[in-house]
């Protein structure tokens, strides 16, 4: 009788530890679409369906768990080497299911919602990521990390870009002496088009002591004329191209566009500062140092 109540004393136990094992190994974090995202585990099998996602995930050392991509995940060296499971206007869904990823990470604006549905109909667990701002970034970092089992090194990858932040905004923050730059955010030539406050460029065109003219418009990469611009008169004007060094050229037959005129035309790697990854602290710091030459211009 004693050994039959010390043998369910003891089954009870080892249920209980084994729910609280299994309660304790399961992870949740909130992605950017505030969604709860919880794994039994960390995730092994993982497909990145946003340059900047892949970028992020090899930050946080994941980068031997991707097993998909999505096109233009050219960095670092080894995403090249990663298979393509298509762009967001042609992605190979059954390719993505056939690949049984234990997590998707998407980007929230441009992957469409029926991706992500179906995505979700096929019980595929999906983390939304759309930084913007650069705290959502550094904490993206960290919630991509506790996902994929690499927390410490996510954490490291966080403190880094917040420290690297810290010593951007003390190093260009205006002084009291010191003006805004108006700037006119060029990521497309044919159509002209830009991005509005909404994005993380906005962000950084501020913290570098500028003002993006099309702002406070409502789409978040609105397609603009080329009257809006000439009226406004932006006084410097910054195109986001790594390759392309005519991207600029077309300005030049407005010799009294006040951007024109000083010689504020500048061109930075859309790789680094579009992206809502690690390197757009490459491009914060490139955008900055132009940012303090066209002031210096505006006096002249």
């Amino acid at each position: 009788m004693l050994g039959a109540f010390f043998c369910c004393l003891f089954f009870a136990a080892t249920l209980l530890s084994q729910t609280c094992y299994a309660s304790a190994a399961a992870i949740t974090v909130v992605d950017d679409a505030q969604r709860k995202i919880t794994l039994d585990k960390p995730a092994q099998r993982i497909i990145s369906l946003a340059p900047h996602a892949t970028e992020l995930l090899f930050a946080v050392g994941a980068g031997a768990q991707i097993v998909g991509v999505s096109d233009y995940s050219d960095y670092p060296e080894q995403a090249k080497k990663i298979p393509s499971v298509g762009n967001i206007f042609a992605l190979d869904l059954e390719r993505v299911i056939a690949l049984k990823p234990d997590l998707v990470v998407v980007w929230g604006t441009g992957n469409a919602k029926l991706l992500t549905s179906k995505l979700r109909e096929n019980h595929v667990t999906v983390f939304e990521s759309e930084p913007h701002d650069f705290e959502t970034i550094a904490t993206s970092l960290e919630r991509l990390a506790v996902l994929t089992g690499t927390d410490a090194s996510g954490k490291q990858a966080a403190i880094k870009f917040r420290a690297r932040l810290d010593t951007l905004r003390q190093t260009y923050q205006l002084k009291q002496d010191q003006k805004t730059v108006s700037v006119f955010y060029q990521i497309w030539q044919k159509p002209l088009m830009t991005l509005n406050d909404q994005h993380l460029v906005s962000s950084a065109i501020r913290l570098c002591g500028g003002t993006n003219i099309f702002g406070n418009l409502k789409e978040i990469s609105p397609t603009v004329n080329l009257e809006a611009v000439l009226s406004l008169n932006p006084q410097t004007i910054i195109a986001s191209s790594g390759e392309k060094q005519d991207v600029l050229a077309g300005w030049l037959q407005f010799p009294k566009l006040f951007a024109v005129n000083k010689g504020n035309l500048f061109i930075i790697d859309g790789n680094w500062i579009n992206r809502s990854g690690p390197r757009i602290l490459d491009g914060v710091e490139s955008l900055c140092k132009n940012l303090n030459i066209a002031r210096s211009r505006l006096l002249s």
